[in-house]
């Protein structure tokens, strides 16, 4: 089974109470993505999750580091800022290694690359995520938007399977409801493989001796609702997406 390096998926609250005349505030720190780990590890991936704020630290800066440790590199709710402005280069000036770069290089040299949606992934919030000015857009299946690429579905919308293949083989052809989703445009060289209110949602492509995909809305809230989140096709999808990154056989 694979090696599998989740990056992101974790984040500091800091909320203001006002209460009449007096105000405090507190602080709360969250680990996510549990759901995806927990499915990932019942169908026997080594998964290491690397939180936002230790990309600094703990991502690689060359693809011969970050292949020992990785066949799979996933990236959720993280913006491209986090790896190419370590605090040696926002705070002193000093100059540093890019690691979107690095993701790149790694996945044309024969790694596999996915990126989940969320808000601060592909274009995100307020454009803030901003992947699509990086060298790694170059290698993922979709193009990433120059704007907030936010599709809100408060009501919910049930995403179907668009186009056999060995990652949907034994899906649901429809999935519970999501609440939302990154716009994207496939790649004329991408694949297609389930749909959302029209959107895309999961794509995949080969770069060159590497392959790489996109999940265009969440693994976890809040745009996964418990419904996804339980769905018995839940941790099938993203087995058998991981197991395809990484060249394993597909029955």
């Amino acid at each position: 089974m694979a090696r599998v390096l989740l990056i992101g998926e974790s984040w500091f609250v800091h909320s203001i109470h006002q209460k009449g005349f007096d105000s405090f505030t507190t602080s709360e720190y969250t680990l996510g993505g549990s759901e995806f780990v927990t499915a990932l590890e019942a169908h026997g991936h080594e998964v290491t999750h690397v939180p936002a704020h230790e990309v600094p630290t703990r991502i690689p800066t060359t693809v011969e580091l970050l292949r020992s440790l990785a066949d799979v590199v996933v990236i959720s709710d993280v913006g491209a800022n986090t790896f190419q402005l370590p605090p040696q280069t926002f705070s002193a000036s000093v100059a540093d290694v890019d690691r979107t770069e690095v993701l790149r290089a790694f996945t044309e040299r024969g790694g596999g690359l996915f990126m989940v949606g969320g808000y601060m992934t592909f274009s995100g919030i307020d454009a803030k995520a901003r992947w699509g000015r990086t060298p790694l857009a170059e290698a993922l299946p979709v193009t990433v938007l120059d704007r907030d690429d936010r599709v809100e579905l408060p009501s919910g919308m049930v995403p179907r399977v668009a186009t056999a293949h060995p990652i949907t083989h034994g899906l649901d052809a429809e999935w519970p409801a999501l609440l939302g989703l990154n716009e994207v445009k496939l790649k004329e060289t991408a694949l297609g493989l389930a749909t959302c209110a029209g959107h895309p949602l999961l794509a995949v492509g080969q770069y060159r001796a590497g392959r790489a995909a996109a999940f265009t809305s969440d693994l976890a809230p809040h745009w996964a609702p418990p419904a996804f989140l339980t769905w018995s096709g839940y941790g099938m999808l993203f087995d058998r997406t991981i197991r395809w990154l990484a060249r394993e056989e597909l029955p």
